[in-house]
């Protein structure tokens, strides 16, 4: 398969903590760091099938994920934008490790107090329509690899609305979990960065997607699961499934499928399969495949748990 492509847009992923960052830069080729803006510092890596990741720390909490996010789409002018990481769970069927795409972002902590009680004042952000359809069909291929393998083994991939605030979560029964579960009864997940990140996509344009995995259970047990190294295999699997995704949207830009018509004879990217089928567009390969192009890590290490 040869392939042509221009104008193709980065996807920007942004992660709260040195070990969500390590795990996406792990995924990443021929790394190169732009100049910083106002002072943030982004990387720029190639993932399967010739696409961009720009990457960069935006520290804990909804306030800082917002500022850093707008700087990324002002600077870039991304095709999306992820925030990958951890979450808790907040739902018994999601196993540790666990995927989550949400499908809502609710930040919870909206309010007004009233004589009779607080009142919920719900803002609420909905994942992109075209990322959504993109990572259901990925899910379903993991799910598909899953159940071929003997024993199942590995995570699954779940969508549903992530809770999105400032408390860190771990305690079996607390005020702000009962609020969550009054009046966000739906949310599979929790975490801190979502809702600015979501706010930053609004204002700036640009498609979001939050993509976590479980490495808690938001409910006290927290430093026994990250005790049993939970939170670096959580992150490894949001890390894998997210630039997955960044490959297929950037795969199915319509700028980026255009041939060169200025230079209709350059070479493009050369895949070639042996002994199996290869999902390139959204960076999922089975068989044996040689690219002639640098390929980047992506391509050979995401198929590790699909």
């Amino acid at each position: 398969m040869n392939e042509r492509r221009r104008n193709r847009p980065p996807v920007v992923v942004l992660t709260a903590l040195d070990v969500e960052y390590d795990a996406v830069r792990d995924l990443l080729a021929d790394l190169r760091q732009p100049p910083p803006v106002s002072g943030t510092r982004f990387e720029i890596g190639a993932i399967g099938g010739g696409g961009e990741v720009v990457l960069a720390l935006t520290g804990q909490g909804n306030h800082a994920s917002a500022v850093i996010a707008e700087r990324a789409i002002r600077e870039f002018r991304p095709l999306a934008v992820f925030f990958v990481g951890v979450a808790g769970s907040l739902r018994p069927g999601l196993a540790l490790g666990d995927v989550v795409v949400a499908t809502h972002v609710y930040a919870y902590h909206g309010a007004a107090a009233r004589a009779d009680g607080l009142k919920s004042r719900p803002r609420v952000w909905e994942i992109d329509h075209g990322i959504d359809q993109a990572a259901r069909q990925i899910a379903r291929r993991v799910e598909r690899a899953r159940n071929l393998r003997a024993g199942a083994q590995g995570p699954r991939v779940h969508f549903g609305p992530v809770a999105s605030g400032e408390v860190l979560h771990d305690a079996r029964v607390s005020e702000p979990l009962r609020w969550i579960r009054e009046h966000y009864d739906d949310a599979v997940a929790i975490e801190m960065e979502a809702a600015g990140v979501a706010k930053a996509g609004q204002l700036g344009a640009a498609p979001v997607a939050v993509i976590r995995a479980i490495s808690d259970r938001a409910d006290g047990t927290k430093s026994a699961t990250d005790g049993r190294r939970w939170q670096a295999r959580a992150v490894r699997n949001a890390a894998v499934f997210a630039t997955a995704l960044a490959a297929d949207l950037i795969a199915h830009h319509p700028a980026g499928a255009e041939e060169d018509e200025e230079n209709p004879g350059a070479p493009g990217i050369h895949v070639e399969t042996t002994g199996g089928s290869h999902g390139a567009v959204a960076g999922i390969i089975n068989g044996g495949v040689s690219n002639g192009a640098r390929p980047a890590r992506a391509d050979h290490e995401q198929g590790s748990w699909w």
